[in-house]
């Protein structure tokens, strides 16, 4: 199975729900086979004070974006959360509950055994820095960071993964950890597609708005018969990475219904983003941003069979046979 480094609860919002009789999980709602910074079963310790130091030196990789050599830590290390920028970016700052998508490396202070990293998985972590999805040492220690910086902490067991620690790793419940971060990006609700508008001239389909503002975009349904098979159409093309079925996608989405136009679903609604793996939602997301590029907003019209057919979720508001019609931004992917 291919390592993963984050942990990923089953997202809110109704595409997530398997819709035509498949309960199979992806692989992003399985247990992280791999040590990351992923929350441990409770994590409730007071906020830490934030000192400068001690931290061990970078030996090598020390540009941002190259895996980095750190040092054995020299005595003990602090008690405290201590926190240094490195590289100092120049990008969005980082706040908590955004999702950041960064390369990272971590060791233990005492042996300098790293135990994690995603530069050579040439996979950057994609997760939110949220209470219950990551250690809280991440959240305090890259919290107000700007994206294209990089930075060193080291985080105590109090922020890390408590008197339990990580077996599975190595991490001994008395470890200290030292992490290099290298912030790429930052993501939150007013987050939005990034690209090049596609022309939206097939009046047998709805319209849907280019604007790149945060907001919800419109969707138009003309007056037609809905289509009988799936639409994936870009309606701004970005320049990313293609998505492959078994990635786990950050998205911008907003679902209403073809008959009416009325919405059912929505993650600006929420004013919050969502994650998932193309594995966990209906057929016709699944296929309908296989291919599609990181930045791009896609207009997915899903037909019944690949929708929820005649078995809709219950209190959803969805009736049988509902042709669903959605605008997806696909902010990311790991």
């Amino acid at each position: 199975m291919r390592r993963r480094s984050l942990l990923i609860a089953v997202p809110a919002g109704l595409v997530t729900l398997a819709g035509c009789g498949d309960d199979k999980k992806s692989d992003s709602s399985k247990a992280s086979d791999s040590a990351s910074p992923s929350a441990p079963a409770t994590s409730a310790a007071p906020p830490p004070k934030i000192v400068d130091g001690p931290l061990p030196a970078i030996s090598a990789g020390a540009k941002f974006g190259e895996k980095p050599t750190v040092a054995k830590g020299s005595g003990d290390p602090s008690k405290n959360l201590a926190v240094k920028t490195v590289i100092a970016g120049a990008g969005k700052s980082v706040a908590e509950n955004d999702y950041i998508q960064a390369h990272y490396l971590g060791q233990v202070w005492d042996t300098a055994k790293v135990f994690d990293n995603s530069y050579d998985r040439k996979t950057p972590l994609l997760i939110q820095l949220a209470q219950g999805s990551i250690i809280d040492g991440w959240r305090y220690a890259l919290a107000g960071k700007k994206v294209g910086s990089r930075v060193m902490f080291s985080v105590p067991p109090t922020w890390g993964y408590g008197k339990e620690g990580n077996s599975q790793a190595g991490i001994k419940g008395t470890d200290t950890l030292v992490f290099v971060a290298d912030i790429q990006d930052t993501f939150n609700a007013s987050s939005s597609a990034k690209g090049t508008d596609t022309p939206q001239n097939d009046a047998d389909l709805p319209k849907v708005g280019t604007n790149t503002d945060g907001k919800a975009p419109s969707i138009d349904i003309p007056k037609k018969d809905a289509p009988t098979k799936l639409v994936a159409n870009y309606v701004i093309e970005g320049d990313g990475d293609e998505v492959a079925a078994k990635d786990t996608v950050l998205v911008q989405y907003k679902g209403v219904f073809w008959d009416n136009g009325k919405e059912f679903d929505s993650t600006y609604g929420r004013k919050a983003l969502t994650s998932f793996g193309l594995q966990q939602v209906v057929k016709g997301w699944g296929q309908g941003l296989t291919g599609k590029k990181v930045g791009s907003r896609v207009l997915i019209v899903v037909p019944p069979k690949l929708g929820y057919g005649d078995n809709p979720p219950a209190g959803s508001g969805i009736k049988k046979d509902s042709v669903l019609v959605f605008t997806v931004d696909i902010l990311a992917k790991m």
